[in-house]
């Protein structure tokens, strides 16, 4: 290391052409790099989900989500477990480490399930084990609440407002509103002035679209 320290010392040109090369090679390829609206990423997420009719959510949890829970902990590479207990279904998100083979997460999970089968309740459905496809799915979800604007003010606000700047961040592709109204317009037409004019509403429709 010393000896090729001292060379570029004594021979600075060399070094210099190098780095300038490598320079422009990464910039060139910096700006050719391809960029993918909803690029093939494979996230692991395994979804749990038993059925128990008419059990409420309290009864869920102690019957179901903590077995189910204490069985799947003991498999490796998890990085997070979400468990939903609602009115007669009980819901486990399982999250894996980046990396880690789908196929083999949901066998480790489906497994799992199967040693505390035996331990749920009687009335159950049979555990659905699948995974969970997230690929070009949404980055971040957003709530808007107010008190002072109807819902129709609200969501032109939100349309006209909100989406507009969120579409001017660099790296944002697409904003998409759920719930709220949306917008029309109603185009009423008179039977008299029609007839004057000698046009149909037909022809109307298709001067309107």
């Amino acid at each position: 290391m010393k000896n090729i320290s001292a060379w570029a010392i004594r021979h600075p040109i060399s070094p210099i052409v190098l780095f300038v090369v490598l320079l422009f090679m990464g910039t060139v390829a910096f700006v050719r790099l391809p960029i993918t609206l909803n690029p093939d990423v494979a996230y692991p997420l395994v979804l749990v989900q038993v059925l128990q009719p008419g059990a409420a959510p309290t009864e869920v949890e102690t019957q179901i989500l903590q077995k189910v829970e204490g069985s799947v902990a003991g498999i490796g590479n998890i990085h997070n477990i979400t468990s939903l207990a609602l009115e007669g279904t009980a819901r486990i998100f399982i999250e894996f480490n980046i990396g880690t083979p789908i196929d083999r997460a949901v066998a480790d999970v489906r497994d799992a399930v199967a040693k505390v089968r035996v331990q749920l309740p009687e009335g159950i459905q049979e555990p659905i084990v699948q995974r969970q496809d997230v690929d070009g799915g949404a980055i971040a979800y957003f709530a808007v609440a107010t008190t002072t604007l109807s819902e129709q003010e609200l969501s032109w606000f939100v349309d006209n407002t909100v989406t507009k700047r969120l579409l001017g961040v660099p790296g944002v592709a697409q904003v998409s509103r759920g719930g709220g109204v949306n917008r029309e317009i109603r185009v009423e037409l008179d039977p008299a002035r029609l007839q004057a004019l000698g046009i149909t509403a037909v022809q109307v429709n298709q001067q309107v679209r």
